[in-house]
């Protein structure tokens, strides 16, 4: 068997779709603003359509443009012709992709598409093709495929995902798309997680929160923090929380060869903690340890009461980290 040069020939591919997608930016025009625009000002859906590999492309676009804020589905051509033209409103945007602009499932009910919906749109790499051509928004994408045989879709069909990415982001930008919108269409899963849950969930409060007063021998704070299994402990004067003690505090005690029977608590405390507000995302909390190398943070209400204690085992625990 003659040896192949399968590294080249994968460096090759890599090269190729990567300039179809960096030729996306040099190959769009005012058509592309005239899709978001209408995009933004349509009160429908926007229905994607697509055959063989355009179809598969046409449903990660759908998805990607459903979870970031823009509505929309994806319907098989085939499926459209035998019922499913159903579910295009009067005022929804279908989009065709086909990389000829002659593909027979889409020019075969494109009538009854135009007549259903408020504007189509046609993603092709030809602008004189008959999907072209019968569009309202004609969008053109020329590649060059890496199939050295220019039969297999590769470079057409990575350049039309990037353009569905495109559009998708520009959307989400246009409409000041935040991380709690994105959080309500990610409710499940680690990603789920990140985005909806808050240093209130995970934190510990009541009874559960170590705390020792201002007077209170070291060796009496260690059986608090031992008791309370945190690795820390506020120290409070009446009301206030002045100062926490942690491991690390307990380390350089040790390192100085501090007496804990005769020490007190606020000899040795920190004064100045790094604090978070219990409203704040979990995941922000994590970077927070992480920029700080710490392990433990104070957790603070809106009124700058610290009503808690959030610690990084609790964030991997929650699966945040």
């Amino acid at each position: 068997m003659k040896k192949y040069n399968f590294l080249q020939s994968a460096k090759n591919t890599f090269q190729t779709e990567a300039k179809a997608v960096s030729d996306l930016s040099h190959q769009l025009d005012s058509n592309f603003e005239k899709l978001c625009l209408s995009a933004l000002e349509s009160k429908g859906k926007l229905v994607i359509m697509g055959i063989g590999k355009s179809g598969h492309i046409g449903q990660k676009i759908a998805a990607t443009l459903s979870s970031t804020g823009t509505k929309s589905v994806f319907i098989h051509p085939t499926e459209a012709a035998h019922g499913d033209m159903g579910l295009i409103g009067k005022e929804d945007m279908v989009i065709l992709i086909s990389n000829s602009g002659e593909t027979d499932e889409i020019i075969n009910i494109m009538p009854s598409i135009k007549r259903l919906s408020k504007l189509t749109v046609s993603i092709s790499s030809n602008q004189m093709s008959t999907m072209a051509k019968g569009s309202d928004i004609p969008i053109v994408i020329k590649s060059e495929e890496a199939c050295p045989l220019d039969l297999a879709p590769t470079s057409s069909t990575t350049a039309a995902l990037a353009f569905g990415d495109a559009l998708a982001i520009a959307l989400l930008e246009a409409k000041g798309f935040t991380k709690d919108d994105f959080a309500s269409s990610h409710p499940a899963g680690k990603l789920g997680r990140k985005l909806i849950t808050r240093v209130s969930d995970l934190m510990h409060k009541g009874n559960d929160l170590p705390k020792v007063s201002k007077g209170t021998l070291l060796t009496n704070a260690l059986l608090e923090m031992t008791e309370k299994k945190l690795g820390v402990t506020l120290v409070n004067d009446g009301n206030n929380i002045i100062g926490i003690f942690s491991d690390g505090d307990l380390r350089r005690c040790i390192n100085n060869s501090t007496n804990i029977d005769t020490t007190h608590i606020e000899d040795v405390m920190t004064k100045n903690f790094i604090k978070i507000n219990s409203a704040v995302l979990a995941i922000d909390a994590a970077k927070l340890m992480e920029e700080n190398k710490i392990f433990v943070l104070a957790v603070e209400s809106n009124d700058d009461e610290i009503v808690g204690i959030l610690s990084m085992h609790d964030l991997i625990q929650a699966r945040i980290i």
